[in-house]
């Protein structure tokens, strides 16, 4: 049996990870500075981390939620100190996809409502709801196309007034949209929007899967703007490489019995990959890091003669290059032995490191970035 290839991957196979450093099973060394997709918030192969889950696997993995969890109140004890959402409840599934789908369901269970607005060029995950939010045709089944989806422009408060109607249960916005470019919904925005979904009846969904947990140097990316949303999804982060999302949910919002479910969602050994990580994330005050950083980054960037475009917050961050950036990608990867990541449908370079980042690995990063555009 072959596996069914829906990737295009690179001929690299990494064998074992520490911090920032990736090595394949050849023996060479990477620079880690897209983390599998921003996930990896803590660096690879933290200590606290792994001995806590060697030490978890020995009393139990796994059972499902047919039995109270203590973990699970432990991680929304966490969750709260770390986002300050003091009163919000906290649903537990295993990825970024089912956090969208779940509270996009929830928003419709609460509204009565059928109607979603959503963003061009967003990318909100690849199951039934979530990929329908997506502006992506390409990764849109037949199944999947709906009238139910009122698309909209960022920035563009009027274009979301155009669409707005009685039968819109929620209004769903990246933080930062990652696919589509790096692009980020001004403060003025964000809180327009929110007034005009308190107005309209409808929720406002946060996706902070990628640009949440701490990467922008807030916990939530949305928090700069001083706006609170209904219903916040993340993942990635959450969890260090382990397979955790999360819905955080208004209080107003009442829970019914049996409205959301998971089989997965909350066992044992996610919780405590979770709560690992929120310790190490807290003991070494890695959102402040992840802010100061940032601002090194964007201080060696700025002005560079290779970039167009320089977006993005924290640690995240979007190069738009004037050279080909798909060039200058597989140049830092295959040469420089540096990962970075790519934003599907424009020129730009993505940057979503491990939050553990420090100077000297931004430094290594920039001497290689000046290295390949003097020579693309």
């Amino acid at each position: 049996m072959n596996t069914f290839e829906v990737f295009k991957l690179y001929p690299i196979a990494i064998e074992s990870a520490k911090g920032m450093e990736l090595t394949d099973t050849e023996g060479k060394k990477y620079l880690d500075l897209y983390g599998g997709h921003g996930v990896i918030s803590i660096g690879h192969c933290q200590e606290d981390y792994v001995k806590g889950l060697k030490a978890q696997l020995d009393k139990i993995g796994f059972y499902s939620n047919s039995v109270r969890i203590p973990f699970q109140e432990e991680l929304a004890v966490k969750l709260q100190k770390l986002s300050g959402y003091d009163d919000y409840k906290l649903f537990l599934v295993n990825s970024g996809a089912e956090a969208n789908e779940n509270a996009l369901k929830l928003a419709s269970f609460y509204t009565n409502r059928s109607k979603v607005i959503a963003f061009r060029k967003a990318f909100h995950g690849r199951t039934s709801l979530a990929v329908a939010v997506t502006d992506s045709p390409a990764i849109q089944a037949p199944i999947n196309k709906t009238d139910k989806v009122l698309w909209a422009d960022l920035n563009d408060i009027e274009s979301v007034k155009a669409v707005m109607d009685n039968d819109v249960a929620a209004v769903i916005i990246e933080g930062i949209q990652g696919v589509g470019g790096v692009k980020i919904p001004t403060d003025d925005f964000l809180r327009q929007l929110r007034e005009l979904c308190t107005a309209n009846g409808s929720l406002l969904i946060v996706d902070e899967i990628q640009c949440g947990y701490g990467r922008t140097g807030k916990f939530f990316y949305h928090q700069y703007s001083g706006i609170k949303a209904d219903i916040i999804s993340m993942a990635k982060g959450i969890a260090n490489g382990f397979p955790v999302g999360a819905i955080m949910i208004n209080p107003e919002i009442p829970a019914k019995f049996g409205m959301l479910g998971t089989t997965f969602g909350g066992n044992h050994l996610g919780c405590m990959a979770a709560i690992l990580t929120a310790d190490v994330m807290m003991k070494n005050n890695y959102v402040a890091n992840a802010a100061k950083m940032g601002d090194y980054l964007f201080g060696k960037l700025k002005g560079h003669k290779a970039i167009k475009d320089l977006r993005g917050k924290g640690l995240m961050v979007g190069i738009e290059t004037v050279a080909d950036a798909a060039e200058i990608r597989n140049k830092l990867l295959f040469d420089e032995h540096i990962f970075t990541g790519f934003s599907g449908g424009v020129n730009t370079i993505r940057l979503i490191p491990p939050l553990c980042i420090t100077e000297k690995e931004i430094d290594r990063f920039v001497e290689a970035f000046d290295k390949v555009t003097n020579n693309a």
